[in-house]
């Protein structure tokens, strides 16, 4: 399938500069994606993009990375209705850091090249970025912006200089990225799209020379209107620290039966062909949720590597009575133990499920094991089976879905 194609198919095409979407068929562009490190992670809305960028590459389009530790120190105002904190150079550098591992393992077997926007505005002095670049920038076209009208509004936080000037900072990445590297193209997601056009404008009144934008939709949660990856947790993190490597899988193996198959063309790789077989099986027998196991097979995977999705996969597996607890190996079992409570074995049974909180009391415990809601290891609990519990870790099951891990 051609680039155009495959973009607007699998949900990648909104706004774009570009007269004739063929054009990324008939031409190769150098392109560029910039992320701001104020965060120690990227979030699955970043994957988003960072899968579009896998396709540009994939194309033959040769790929320019920007960790912004300049921008990083001042922060992207766009869609904040206050300032942010500032966070200090050694936080950005460490962000910085995670964020590099992170596109280096999302774009493992692909080419492409990560720069740093502090590698030039360093050497930039004010008065000559204001007189050779701030000229060129209408004050009209700067307070314009959205997000810019929302902070001036009547009882909105204001906006500092240093936000405001954001967009300016961004647009001269592009002209810098086009006059040393060739990069005639940025991809962002829709949110910064104003801040892309600021850069086709500087370059085309400064370098005199074309330069164009591809944005791509925000992904949004369709069964809430919010975007995507947002839960009441918090956003959805690929730093493992963050959210953990069992709560991404168990995200995308949640996700509602009417977006799934969007969520398949975005944030995998599977081609047209496969996701259509794979739909079909799926709507065949929702309640086997196909679908969203393969994304979470998938996604996982490109994140965090096959080896960790495999584990995560067995030990979700087990949870839900796929598997025998009793067969993972200690890497599966220890990310069970990272995401269940985990006592050490009593004499009383009922003692131990209430202390590992599947219990109010013991009465209630022991009612639980009369009615045959508790089991150990896959086997049903009863008054006296104690020495259901082996040595070594074990798992407590109460229902469906209420769970402990239990040493012996």
């Amino acid at each position: 399938m051609k680039l155009s194609n495959e973009l607007a198919w699998r949900g990648f095409a909104y706004q774009t500069t570009l007269s004739d979407t063929a054009a990324l068929d008939r031409e190769k562009y150098i392109f560029y994606w910039g992320v701001d490190p104020s965060a120690d992670s990227l979030t699955i809305g970043n994957l988003a993009i960072a899968m579009m960028v896998r396709h540009f590459i994939e194309a033959g389009h040769k790929a320019v990375i920007l960790i912004g530790g300049a921008t990083g120190l001042i922060g992207d105002p766009d869609g904040k209705t206050s300032e942010r904190d500032l966070q200090s150079a050694e936080e950005v550098e460490a962000n910085k850091q995670t964020i590099a591992s992170q596109c280096k393992q999302l774009f493992i077997d692909l080419e492409f090249e990560i720069v740093d926007n502090i590698d030039w505005f360093k050497e930039i002095k004010y008065i000559d970025f204001l007189r050779d670049f701030g000229k060129h920038v209408a004050m009209r076209q700067m307070l314009s912006r959205e997000f810019v009208q929302n902070r001036l509004g009547e009882n909105a936080a204001g906006i500092s200089y240093a936000e405001f000037s954001y967009s300016l900072i961004q647009g001269y990445d592009f002209l810098h990225l086009n006059q040393t590297k060739g990069v005639n193209l940025q991809i962002c997601g829709a949110d910064q799209w104003g801040n892309s056009i600021a850069g086709v404008e500087l370059i085309r009144r400064v370098a005199k020379k074309e330069a164009h934008v591809w944005s791509a939709p925000l992904v949004v949660n369709k069964a809430t209107g919010e975007k995507f990856g947002k839960t009441e947790a918090g956003a959805i993190w690929l730093n493992p620290e963050k959210t953990s490597v069992y709560q991404f899988y168990q995200f995308w193996l949640n996700v509602d039966d009417e977006s799934v198959e969007d969520y398949l063309k975005i944030y995998t790789i599977l081609n047209q062909q496969q996701i259509h077989a794979l739909m079909v099986k799926f709507n065949h027998d929702r309640g086997g949720r196909l679908a969203q196991k393969t994304l979470a097979d998938q996604v996982t995977g490109i994140v965090h590597g096959l080896n960790k999705a495999a584990a995560v996969k067995r030990a979700s597996e087990v949870l839900f009575g796929e598997i025998n607890f009793k067969q993972l190996v200690q890497e599966e079992v220890e990310i069970l133990k990272a995401e269940l409570p985990t006592v050490k074995v009593k004499d009383d049974l009922a003692a131990v499920i209430v202390e590992a909180g599947l219990a109010g009391s013991k009465t209630e415990a022991r009612n639980f094991i009369n009615s045959g809601a508790i089991s150990v290891n896959g086997q049903k609990a009863g008054p006296k089976t104690q020495d259901l519990f082996n040595s070594g870790p074990n798992l407590l099951k109460r229902g469906k879905n209420s769970f402990a891990i239990i040493e012996k």
